[in-house]
């Protein structure tokens, strides 16, 4: 029996109270959700029914849009005009201002691969050169009347260059996508989804960037996320960066060409972006055709743990009216621990695909017996499939209190 500290990362030893605990939470938010949407399906019976209520957790502040390009209508609108900082979905603004009136194929290699690199990893660093070489806040202010943005502005003039302070809402961010699909060059358009639609899990800077659409919705999809005022992601992959990044490092923030548009006063609005609570926003297209639009910005408590957030916006993305868009099998399932590793196979000895963040949902599509995993004064043999993952977890680590989970299929 061996006592799986590698899984733990040191610091998983629980109570059963605690455990009891955690999993009352996880049943009461699952009969909460199952609940009210009985509760709204009843209701809506007479009528023909109305959009899904957009399903906000508590202490969330969200801004929400969904686009049907087949109907060319709104499916889902919360406070589409809201600004939020933009964190990495500024970077869509960034490649469209590098591309504009060039084909990708005419790019210098290095900027090619950088634009890559930041749409499909997040990187930072590619952001921040092409921030500094091109002007930063200028950059913003180019990119506002090409696509006729209205509640865009470049960072506040107390962080000009800081590019993931970029106000941006959801109706905006319709539009940058409402560009891309329906008016830029189709080069430009393929390359630029293309690399979207190759979004990787653990980006760059080792945070789990398939939250949101990514996790709720069946591919095809392609996305560009955001987070921001996290210390950690979780997501160590072998691609990602294996080293923990110091406490209190705020990601998603870089302050690249400090100088870049400095003296220049923010449009009207952008100072008063709420810069301080946690960010992690979704944006991208989903379905066949890529039919639907959906974007979804939200702001946490302060101190709220990434995999609280991915987990809140997970729900609220679930909750969504998406046309075209297939969800996954499975059943959505709340995690307690840090460091918990999805592996290739039903053993602590198989491959480490990656490691969860802390305390994240995760959607189990059958479960299996394995080797023996022991976190005292729990004993467990059973290890779920995560099939968005591709690999296992042991059960031990899932907030239900029985071994083998109720209603999940045996592998």
């Amino acid at each position: 029996m061996k006592t799986l500290n590698s899984e733990r990362g040191g610091r998983l030893a629980r109570s059963a109270r605690r455990r009891v605990v955690h999993a009352g939470v996880c049943a009461a938010a699952l009969a909460a959700l199952v609940g009210t949407t009985a509760t709204a399906a009843s209701a809506e019976a007479p009528a023909p029914p109305p959009a899904v209520q957009v399903d906000v957790p508590a202490g969330v502040t969200a801004g929400v849009a969904v686009f049907d390009r087949q109907t060319g209508a709104f499916t889902e609108q919360l406070n589409t005009a809201g600004q939020f900082r933009s964190a990495s979905v500024v970077k869509l603004l960034i490649a469209l201002d590098v591309l504009w009136n060039r084909t990708p194929d005419s790019l210098p290699a290095a900027d090619r691969s950088r634009i890559d690199s930041m749409l499909r990893g997040s990187d930072d660093a590619a952001a921040s050169t092409f921030w500094a070489n091109n002007g930063g806040g200028a950059i913003i202010d180019r990119m506002i009347p090409r696509l006729g943005l209205t509640d865009t502005a470049r960072p506040p003039s107390t962080h000009p260059g800081f590019w993931g302070y970029t106000a941006l809402s959801a109706r905006d961010t319709v539009k940058i996508y409402r560009y891309l699909l329906d008016s830029a060059p189709a080069a430009v358009r393929d390359y630029m989804l293309g690399n979207l639609r190759q979004s990787t899990r653990c980006a760059t800077d080792g945070y789990d960037q398939h939250f949101g659409i990514a996790g709720s919705f069946n591919r095809p999809w392609a996305v560009k996320q955001g987070w921001s005022g996290f210390s950690s992601g979780g997501c160590t992959a072998p691609a990602a960066a294996a080293a923990k990044e110091p406490a209190g490092t705020v990601a998603k923030e870089p302050q690249a060409g400090a100088k870049a548009g400095s003296g220049t006063r923010s449009p009207a609005g952008a100072d008063a972006v709420d810069l301080a609570r946690p960010a992690l926003h979704t944006t991208g297209v989903v379905g066949a055709g890529d039919r639907s639009i959906v974007v979804v910005y939200t702001l946490h408590p302060t101190g709220t743990s990434y995999g609280k957030a991915y987990t809140d916006v997970g729900r609220l993305t679930r909750s969504l009216n998406v046309p075209g868009a297939s969800r996954p099998a499975g059943t959505w399932i709340g995690t307690w621990g840090s460091g918990v590793r999805v592996r290739t196979q039903t053993t602590t000895t198989s491959g480490a695909l990656t490691t969860l963040p802390a305390g994240v949902e995760v959607l189990v599509g059958c479960q299996k017996r394995g080797q023996q995993v022991s976190a005292p004064p729990y004993v467990n043999d059973w290890w779920a499939y995560l099939p968005q993952y591709g690999g296992y977890m042991t059960n031990i680590y899932l907030s239900v209190p029985e071994n083998q989970v109720p209603g999940v299929p045996v592998c």
